[in-house]
C-alpha cells in the first residue's frame, strides 16, 4: 500500500516540481551570466529526486531545459538526456543510502559518472567543445593535448559536474533541513 501512495501525482506534488524548476532556471540563468564554469542548472532537480524520487527527479531538469533550450540558451535543450540519467541516478541514490556529510562526496561522485558520460559525449560530438558554459575556455585548451576532444570534454565535463553536484547536494541538505517537518512528511 505505501509503495502505490509514493507514486500518486498529486497537486502538491505538482508544485514542488514546478518550484524545483524555477530553482533550476534561477540557478542555470546565474551561472550563464557571470560565465561559470559550473552550472547550477540542476539543484531543483537533486531536491525533488532526493524527496520524491527517481521518477519525478527525472521531471525538473528536462522541463528547464526544454523551457531555457527554447528561450534563452539553445545548448540546454540538447543536455535533456543528461538531465533525466542525473534525476534517475540521484533519486536511485537517495533512496539507498541518504547521504549525509562526508558521504556527500562520495554521492556526488556516484551521480556525477554517468550524467558526465552522456553529457562529455552530447559536448564533443554535437558541438566540437564549445556551449554557452564558462568551462569552454578550457575544454579549448585541453583539446591541444594528446587528450583529443573527447577526453578535454570527459575531464572537464566530470570537475565541473563534480563540483556542481556537491554544491547541488550541500544546497539540498541545508534546504531540507531548514523545510518544516510537516511539509517534509508531505512529500
Amino acid at each position: 500500500m505505501k509503495k502505490t501512495s509514493t507514486y500518486r501525482v498529486s497537486t502538491y506534488k505538482i508544485c514542488i516540481v514546478a518550484f524545483a524548476i524555477c530553482i533550476n532556471l534561477v540557478g542555470g540563468q546565474i551561472a550563464l551570466f557571470l560565465k561559470l564554469p559550473i552550472y547550477l542548472d540542476s539543484i531543483g532537480t537533486v531536491f525533488i529526486a532526493s524527496t520524491l524520487g527517481p521518477i519525478y527527479g527525472m521531471l525538473p531538469n528536462v522541463i528547464s531545459g526544454l523551457f531555457m533550450g527554447m528561450t534563452v540558451d539553445v545548448y540546454s535543450l540538447y543536455y535533456a538526456p543528461v538531465g533525466i540519467i542525473l534525476g534517475l541516478v540521484t533519486g536511485l541514490v537517495y533512496q539507498k543510502y541518504k547521504p549525509k556529510k562526508w558521504w556527500i562526496f562520495v554521492a556526488a561522485l556516484v551521480i556525477t559518472l554517468p550524467s558526465t558520460i552522456v553529457s562529455s559525449c552530447i559536448t564533443a560530438f554535437l558541438f566540437g567543445g564549445i556551449t554557452s558554459s564558462g568551462s569552454t575556455v578550457l575544454v579549448q585548451l585541453l583539446t591541444k593535448t594528446p587528450m583529443g576532444m573527447v577526453g578535454a570534454c570527459f575531464v572537464v565535463q566530470f570537475f565541473t559536474d563534480y563540483i556542481d553536484r556537491v554544491i547541488c547536494l550541500f544546497v539540498v541538505s541545508a534546504l531540507t533541513k531548514a523545510l518544516p517537518r510537516n511539509m517534509m512528511e508531505r512529500l
